[in-house]
């Protein structure tokens, strides 16, 4: 009996420790590395689109819309076009990597190391979380150089992009296993994530939707996303900061939770 227990503890406790912080490490580098080497798609091309918007915005209807919620149609457009864009790119950074490991065959080289399923999780979400930063500090400093749109509580703005991020990297990574093409995850992603984030106020205020169009923002985390940006760089929201960071802590919870279950029992990972 002595011999049994002592058998369990020595195999409970792997010998880098109870944290591979090392493999997490390296995950997590890997996931960077990933976005960072076509930087020129990652990086560069959202700032370029997000640019366009404002540009074609401006053009079409900028000199004639009034002020929104107090502040110029421009300046209330530059946080949610910055905050629509983070929330695609760190979705798109998990999904398309797990999706890529899985089409390729070469997932087995993720799952093989001696990394627990929290400990995955953590490296693949930190890649989305970096690339969404990445992107929000480009496009920020764009249009505080372009539009004057600074930041009026950095606190806020970093609060909900890094919970954004953390959000759209664990629905990528759900998409991601769940999809066994790149056509799946397409549709997951245009269907779903697109309109979700279009629909979320991030051109318009919701006041200006009918009462169920309201009820249904309401209960989208999407939604509390961009409302909490746009707080902190031009310090009006349709709601509150404090009900938005409490329900998208929830959702990130639920979301994460979802995953860790998922990579724990390898569904839809292993053949």
């Amino acid at each position: 009996m002595n011999e049994q227990t002592t058998l369990t503890a020595q195999m409970g406790v792997r010998r880098f420790g109870r944290v591979n912080w090392t493999g997490t490490r390296t995950l997590a580098e890997r996931e960077v590395r990933r976005f960072l080497n076509v930087w020129s798609q990652t990086v560069m091309a959202p700032l370029i689109n997000a640019g366009l918007l404002l540009m074609i915005f401006t053009i079409a209807i900028g000199p004639t819309r009034g002020d929104v919620m107090g502040v110029p149609f421009m300046t209330f457009l530059a946080p949610g076009i910055l905050t629509m864009t983070v929330i695609q790119n760190a979705f798109a950074n998990t999904s398309s990597s797990m999706a890529s490991a899985k089409v390729q065959g070469n997932i087995v080289d993720t799952l093989m190391p001696p990394l627990s399923a929290a400990e995955l999780l953590a490296g693949y979400v930190f890649g989305s979380f970096a690339r969404g930063m990445m992107v929000a500090a480009v496009i920020a400093l764009g249009s505080w150089l372009f539009l004057g749109v600074g930041m009026r509580n950095p606190v806020w703005v970093l609060v909900f992009v890094l919970l954004g991020s953390t959000f759209m990297g664990g629905l990528g990574l759900i998409a991601g296993i769940f999809a066994n093409k790149f056509d799946q995850l397409s549709a997951i992603s245009n269907f779903i994530v697109t309109p979700l984030a279009f629909l979320s106020g991030t051109f318009y205020s919701i006041e200006a939707l009918p009462g169920l169009m309201q009820t249904l923002c309401h209960i989208n985390p999407f939604f509390y996303i961009i409302d909490g940006v746009r707080f902190g760089m031009i310090g009006v929201s349709d709601s509150s900061p404090w009900l938005g960071l409490v329900i998208v802590t929830a959702a990130c919870a639920v979301v994460m939770a979802i995953c860790w279950r998922w990579l724990d029992r390898g569904y839809r990972l292993k053949a």
